[in-house]
């Protein structure tokens, strides 16, 4: 990816159960609160080094973001409802996950 794409905002729905990011070049995605979960950048849920992937955790259905903050100017930690709070999902993995949503 060549272009780095600022976040102008970070819409979080309780009741969507998703987060809306929506970027300066005008691209707009809606990841859900599952998918987010499921593709934390942690360790915990990618695994550690080349080994296979941890199996997924098991989400429910009424996984929620309690709190989101700012790290730096280039990711921002999500705290779920879960207590699951070690992912820091960067600018540029959030378009990842959202390009990649928008094409499945």
């Amino acid at each position: 990816m060549s272009h780095h794409a600022w976040p102008t905002e970070l819409k979080f729905s309780k009741s969507g159960k998703a987060l809306t990011v929506t970027f300066d070049d005008g691209e707009t995605f809606t990841l859900p609160y599952k998918t987010l979960r499921l593709e934390s950048p942690s360790a915990e849920v990618q695994g550690h080094g080349s080994g296979p992937k941890p199996p997924p955790p098991v989400i429910s259905d009424d996984l929620t973001v309690e709190k989101a903050d700012p790290v730096g100017r280039y990711a921002v930690r999500i705290f779920f409802s879960d207590g699951h709070s070690s992912g820091l999902f960067t600018w540029a993995y959030l378009r990842e996950l959202g390009e990649k949503l928008a094409a499945a």
